[in-house]
């Protein structure tokens, strides 16, 4: 029997790879692999929109490669950053060069991809479990994972399968939904909790201003106060097992990235708190350094000094270069100016006209919650720079298909 594969089955493994390996944990592997399927997917066309967004974070790197000159940075940490800022290009090239090859398969070949990612997820989760006993929630997230942002993209495009034009039986969408779904919960991370939520308000056309938009807003609000009130009064403690882990981590989480005082010598606040700890001391040092390090960073190579040496993953480490906090990372960089770029960068994910086509209007409407949530992730989690982030493939993807969509259906008029 002879086996006939779709001419883009290498565009379709070209983007599962790319999009599995962050998962794997290497950033090294995740760079090469990424750099390598650019080149093989490389497209001398890009539209306007694409070059756009790609123009933020190239000038972004070329501000930090600038700044470069004025400090005698390590080599090391110098090629390090290369390779860590320009992470947002080389995605949001790939995805759009991807899409281009995989045209109206584009989201289809996501939700497989999605589905996969799902089904590794959930079978690390037994592994781990049967084979190294694992028992509470931050061993398990250890060995499983931390977060998975695609993975929640995917379940928004099957809960919406009928405003992304994704028909799929009755039986093998409900399979789809409750993998995805339950892969996305197992993570147990407050991010893709509130990405999930963002998403599904902003599917719903919630984010519009109106007097029903209002007051589903204020009565989520309303229930999220009520939500937190009730686990600060069941007052869960830092050391529990389970769900009161989980329900430790919703408790300290509105204050930990924001807080502006830190007890260096108390170690539950210390620990509790440490990205406010390092945003302190980013503004501090960078304050010291005087209006030249402020406006244009302190480039390629720039570290900061914790003051103390800290166990940061499986390293002892007191000086470090990549922070947990986006904005703060490129500050360092690039400056304020850098930072400007960023937020523009995020501005041009909101800015989508309407269009006469349901299909590029609930596309617009995913790109709407998306730049509410990219808010989110920068402050908390990078954004796109986070080594085992794969947002920006997943948008250079969905740029591209909204585009092909408006072709297809401006060539079809035409026709007509």
């Amino acid at each position: 029997m002879k086996v006939t594969l779709p001419k883009d089955f290498i565009y379709q493994i070209l983007l599962f790879t790319s999009v599995f390996v962050p998962y794997l944990n290497n950033y090294e592997l995740t760079f090469c692999v990424w750099s390598l399927a650019t080149l093989i997917t490389f497209q001398n066309k890009l539209s306007l929109e694409i070059l756009k967004h790609l123009a933020c974070y190239i000038s972004i790197f070329l501000i930090a490669v600038f700044s470069s000159f004025w400090y005698d940075h390590e080599a090391y940490f110098i090629i390090r950053d290369i390779t860590y800022i320009s992470k947002p290009i080389i995605g949001l090239l790939l995805g759009y060069q991807l899409a281009k090859k995989l045209n109206a398969k584009t989201l289809k070949v996501i939700v497989i991809i999605g589905l996969l990612i799902a089904c590794y997820h959930i079978y690390i989760i037994l592994y781990s479990v049967l084979f190294y006993s694992v028992s509470n929630i931050n061993e398990l997230r250890y060995f499983a994972g931390f977060f998975s942002d695609f993975e929640v993209y995917t379940l928004i495009l099957l809960v919406f399968h009928d405003k992304f034009e994704l028909h799929y039986p009755r039986k093998k969408l409900i399979l789809y939904i409750i993998l995805i779904g339950f892969s996305a919960f197992m993570y147990l991370a407050r991010t893709n909790f509130i990405q999930f939520l963002i998403l599904l308000i902003a599917m719903k056309g919630f984010l519009k201003i109106n007097v029903k938009s209002i007051t589903v807003l204020a009565s989520i609000v309303l229930l999220s106060i009520i939500g937190y009130a009730t686990i600060l009064y069941i007052n869960p403690k830092r050391n529990g097992e389970g769900l009161e882990a989980f329900l430790y981590k919703i408790k300290v989480a509105p204050i930990e990235p924001f807080k502006t005082k830190i007890k260096r010598d108390d170690w539950k606040d210390f620990n509790d708190n440490y990205r406010s700890y390092e945003n302190i001391m980013t503004v501090r040092q960078m304050t010291n350094d005087g209006n030249k390090s402020l406006i244009f960073g302190q480039g390629l190579g720039s570290q900061i000094d914790l003051k103390q040496k800290l166990m940061l993953g499986d390293m002892e480490l007191r000086f470090i270069s990549i922070l947990h906090n986006g904005f703060m990372t490129v500050l360092l960089k690039s400056g304020l100016i850098g930072v400007i770029l960023l937020i523009i960068s995020i501005y041009l994910i909101f800015i989508k006209k309407k269009s006469q086509i349901p299909l590029v209007n609930n596309i617009n409407l995913l790109m709407i919650g998306s730049g509410v949530y990219m808010i989110v992730s920068y402050w908390v989690f990078m954004g796109y720079y986070f080594a085992a982030d794969t947002k920006s493939i997943f948008f250079g993807l969905i740029i591209c298909y909204r585009e092909l969509v408006l072709k297809e259906s401006k060539v079809k008029n035409e026709y007509d």
